[in-house]
């Protein structure tokens, strides 16, 4: 039998057929139906399957679109905003601040503030402690709010506002990731303490939080700008568009003057110290425009560093503190009076036996007086005495005066946080109060009020407004404040006749040491004790004294408050008017102000072309004083013409009658004219020159 050859080998396959018996052929082919139907039945399920995780998939990819792309949509965009585009604030430069001449008191420079993404950093404690390395004086504490801050949820905090140049260099070597550097304004002051006060101080936000800071802080501050940043995912700068500009805010111009500021506070520094108190206030004011032309208080503080102050310091003692003035109160009960003609100068006034009773209560002068005039009960200032002229006048008339004076009110404009004070109604004081109110008890004013008040009675009997801003300056232009005439208080008789009483006040009365030779003074002394839980101390008092420089042309308003002096006394006229002397004495030689008191004459200069010399000044002897007053003695005004003014005051003040002076030097006219009838208590008008009329000499007399 040929041999067959295998399967394998004639298709050239490299395997062959398993042999298998018959039996395994019968079972194969039982088994080869039922083969290609599960496979099938499995790739089926299988696809099923994966069409189901597919499916699933999908549905999963496009909830997750659609709670992107719908549900979270805002949140995602402004993510995308926040990491595309940044945007810069740049503040606005505030505004400058000068004094009346124009000397630069307040301005702003740049300084480095460091801020942070806190997305972008990892470790915020260690980015606190890196930072805190660099900077000065940081402790621990601080360390740890930086570490709080950089573990906010956000997209920006500041880390540590305004630091020093060198800080920020150092920050910036560090090269944190998400720590960045802004330019932010701060503002300088140049003279450190000088009129902090009236200036105020500005916060970390550029808002002024004090003084003409905050007044005028919406005109000072400006508006910032703003700067839209387009970045790339290395949040390196791409471009960068202006949506707003910073606009400049406008400077101001103060009343101040610098130099009188600063002689105001080193007097009272002085007197503070000499007289071992607890603080003052010391203010110059032109009593014919209401401008403040220097505000001091001690204590006071540096406004480039006022978080180190204490509020004490920061307190400004002239428009906030309330104080009894005690007998400089006693010119609004002498200004009723001779307004209304309750008293007049010479009214005779009984003071003895040197106290005056109300039920239990005890008033005490310092001195048992017997019989004043009214003047003397200024000048000596007798307590009895202005106690007896404001019972005459009776609370409701007191009370109009006081309220016309300016006293429980409001009164400067450029001062937030002013003190009205505290002034009792009409219908509620009884004999024993209004006694109180009438000697400056029973009363709360500021400082402010008080030169306020006394400016009134410089200026002839016009209230005006206080103010401490003379102009603003914006866009090239220059918009003065006008001055504010608030009301009358009394008429300029009046007024005239109160200088003169406050002029012998200076002169013989309590505040001697007030005076400066060549000058006249019109003023009044206070003293106080101060209320301290319900009780009048026997240890703590106010000291005071306010007048008026020169009293015949006032160009000068000075007040001057010791709060609880402990040196050489207590009294407004050992503390309080030896400051006041030492302030007027710098502030008239500065202001060139000469002397109104037998003046120097003033110099000539010869003309070649002049064919008549100048007739020779000589000074009034007291004879010719006598002599010029002897007319009156027939009831006849005298001839005062070529009399000095301080010479024709005496005369004046011999027969009775008060002056109105206008100019200054010597009489050249008067009225009521020589020879006529003289009437009791009239005002006697004079106009000065520099020189006496021709054909008279120095007595008045026709030669």
């Amino acid at each position: 039998m040929a041999h067959q050859p295998d399967a394998s080998t004639r298709f050239g396959l490299p395997w062959r057929f398993p042999r298998i018996g018959r039996a395994s052929v019968q079972q194969v082919a039982r088994r080869e139906p039922a083969g290609p139907l599960q496979w099938r039945d499995r790739v089926h399920s299988r696809l099923v399957v994966c069409a189901a995780l597919f499916a699933f998939w999908t549905a999963g990819i496009e909830a997750r679109l659609v709670y992107l792309q719908v549900v979270n949509h805002a949140d995602l965009t402004a993510r995308a905003e926040r990491q595309q585009t940044r945007t810069v604030v740049p503040p606005a430069k505030r505004g400058e601040i000068f004094d009346r001449h124009g000397r630069l008191l307040a301005y702003s420079v740049d300084a480095d503030t460091i801020a942070a993404d806190p997305s972008e950093i990892e470790d915020p404690d260690s980015v606190a402690t890196s930072i805190c390395n660099v900077l000065d004086g940081c402790t621990t504490d601080r360390r740890a709010d930086m570490a709080k801050k950089l573990r906010r949820r956000g997209a920006f905090v500041y880390v540590a506002r305004q630091v020093s140049p060198a800080e920020a260099r150092k920050v910036k070597d560090l090269s944190l990731p998400g720590i960045t550097l802004l330019k932010e304004s701060r503002r300088y002051y140049p003279k450190a303490e000088l009129a902090s006060h009236v200036l105020g101080y500005v916060g970390l936000d550029n808002v002024g939080l004090g003084g003409i800071e905050s007044a005028y802080d919406s005109q000072i501050r400006g508006k910032d700008g703003k700067v839209l940043i387009q970045t790339d995912a290395k949040r390196h700068a791409l471009f960068s568009r202006v949506e707003r500009p910073a606009t400049a805010g406008a400077d101001i111009e103060l009343t101040i003057d610098q130099y009188l500021q600063y002689i105001a506070e080193r007097e009272l520094r002085a007197g503070v110290a000499e007289n071992h108190a607890a603080g003052g206030t010391a203010m110059i004011m032109d009593p014919g425009t209401g401008e403040i032309l220097a505000l001091a208080n001690w204590p006071t503080f540096n406004p480039n560093a006022f978080t180190r102050a204490d509020d004490d310091a920061r307190r400004n003692r002239a428009i906030q503190d309330l104080y009894e003035p005690g007998s400089t109160f006693k010119i609004v009960t002498a200004s009723a009076a001779l307004e209304n003609h309750v008293i007049t100068p010479e009214t005779p006034i009984e003071t003895s036996p040197g106290f005056i009773t109300f039920g239990p209560r005890i008033i005490h002068d310092t001195h048992q007086y017997g019989l004043l005039s009214f003047t003397d009960v200024i000048v000596k200032s007798s307590n009895v005495g202005a106690i007896k002229v404001g019972l005459r006048l009776g609370p409701q008339l007191l009370g109009q005066y006081v309220d016309r004076f300016g006293f429980g009110q409001t009164l400067a404009p450029d001062f937030r946080g002013e003190t009205p004070g505290i002034v009792w109604s009409p219908d509620r004081l009884d004999a024993s109060a209004l006694a109180s109110v009438s000697m400056g008890y029973q009363v709360g004013v500021t400082p402010l009020q008080m030169a306020t008040a006394v400016s009134s009675i410089a200026n002839g009997g016009h209230l005006i407004e206080p103010r401490v801003v003379r102009a603003i300056l914006k866009d090239g232009k220059r918009a003065e404040v006008a001055h504010k005439v608030l009301r009358n208080t009394i008429s300029s008789e009046t007024a005239a006749t109160l200088t003169t009483i406050m002029e012998q006040v200076v002169e013989r009365g309590t505040a001697k040491a007030a005076q400066i030779p060549g000058y006249t003074i019109a003023g009044k002394t206070g003293t106080a004790a101060k209320l301290v839980n319900g009780r009048y101390q026997k240890s703590d008092y106010n000291a005071s004294f306010v007048g008026f420089i020169p009293s015949r042309k006032p160009a000068l308003t000075i007040l001057v408050v010791i709060d609880s002096p402990h040196g050489n006394g207590y009294t407004g006229g050992a503390v309080s008017a030896p400051v006041f002397k030492r302030i007027a004495e710098a502030a008239l030689t500065y202001l060139g102000i000469g002397p109104t008191l037998n003046a120097p004459p003033p110099v000539l200069i010869a003309r070649h072309d002049a064919t008549d010399a100048p007739p020779p000044i000589t000074r009034t002897s007291t004879r010719s004083i006598v002599a010029a007053a002897e007319p009156a003695t027939s009831g006849l005004m005298p001839d005062l013409r070529g009399l000095s003014a301080r010479d024709a005051l005496r005369v004046l003040s011999r027969i009775g009658l008060t002056a109105r002076m206008n100019g200054d030097g010597f009489v050249i006219s008067q009225a009521p004219e020589p020879g006529a009838v003289l009437v009791s208590g009239d005002t006697c008008d004079l106009r000065l020159g520099r020189r006496p009329p021709v054909g008279l000499d120095a007595g008045g007399a026709q030669e």
